[in-house]
């Protein structure tokens, strides 16, 4: 597999300063995010992800892989992505429509969604070469790693999980939790944290339902905690009720965070506050 990066510098301090303290992490003031985009492969279609990572870390360290929503891997994904390098980890932001392929609209943005949904196959295959592409870079710990994803992305990572990837663990944001192979949770691995909106009208109780009995049908070691309140897209600011259904909701977005810093620090055993100069 052959991959491609640009790199960009950026010195983005902001309010996720805390989030490094709690860590253990004391940045240097001359710490940099370095950005880069990868491009890379599935078969033949072209790819674009983005990576990201502080040079003020020496030494391999776990690597988060995050996944988009049903727009494409845009401005928002990168923010999370950056969010993640803060916290001292390695992040990738994988591509799973292809280079160049960012619908606008919600008619588009629903059919290239749909287009993975019902081909569960090909899904699996653009996720997993992501964490290959994860799997390559030499600051990554490959040991440990973990993947996120956010509405159509929580879809992604746990069939990413479903597949049987060899990967620490899986969080889910405000995804969809069906599966057409319920069966092919006994293939997980990973350990899966769940974060789902209570008042999400597009992942319905009965889905929620079936997700559990999949899970502890299973015996996959999982929780799913339930924001009461907090409909889809809970977690970006960009939703403000359009389409109906999809709503920010600060208080969830927050506490959904914390619980995934939580999820991180109890499946990674490396110290990251050892790898800071």
């Amino acid at each position: 597999m052959v991959f491609t990066w640009g790199k960009i510098i950026a010195r983005p301090w902001s309010i996720f300063l805390a989030c490094l303290v709690l860590k253990g992490l004391t940045p240097s003031a001359s710490a940099a995010l370095i950005k880069e985009t990868v491009e890379y492969k599935q078969g033949d279609a072209a790819l674009e992800g983005y990576l990201v990572y502080d040079d003020a870390l020496n030494g391999k360290r776990p690597g988060i892989m995050v996944v988009h929503e049903w727009k494409g891997l845009n401005d928002y994904a990168k923010r999370r992505a950056d969010m993640l390098a803060q916290l001292g980890y390695v992040a990738f932001a994988a591509d799973i429509y292809g280079k160049g392929i960012r619908p606008q609209t919600f008619a588009d943005a629903g059919a290239m969604a749909g287009k993975f949904k019902a081909d569960r196959a090909l899904l699996r295959a653009r996720v997993n070469v992501g964490l290959d592409v994860l799997k390559s870079l030499p600051d990554v710990d490959v040991s440990q790693l973990a993947a996120i994803g956010y509405c159509f992305g929580g879809t992604a990572v746990l069939e990413l999980a479903r597949s049987g990837a060899e990967i620490k663990g899986i969080v889910s944001f405000h995804g969809g939790l069906s599966s057409p192979s319920p069966t092919d949770a006994r293939n997980i691995k990973a350990k899966v944290l769940v974060l789902h909106g209570a008042a999400d009208p597009f992942v319905k109780a009965e889905e929620v339902s079936a997700f559990e009995k999949e899970m502890a049908d299973a015996k996959v070691n999982y929780r799913l905690i339930k924001y009461p309140g907090a409909m889809h897209g809970f977690t970006n600011p960009d939703n403000k009720g359009d389409p109906p259904g999809a709503l920010y909701n600060e208080a969830a977005d927050k506490a959904s965070w914390i619980e995934m810093q939580k999820f991180f620090k109890d499946i990674f055993i490396t110290n990251l506050a050892a790898s800071s100069r």
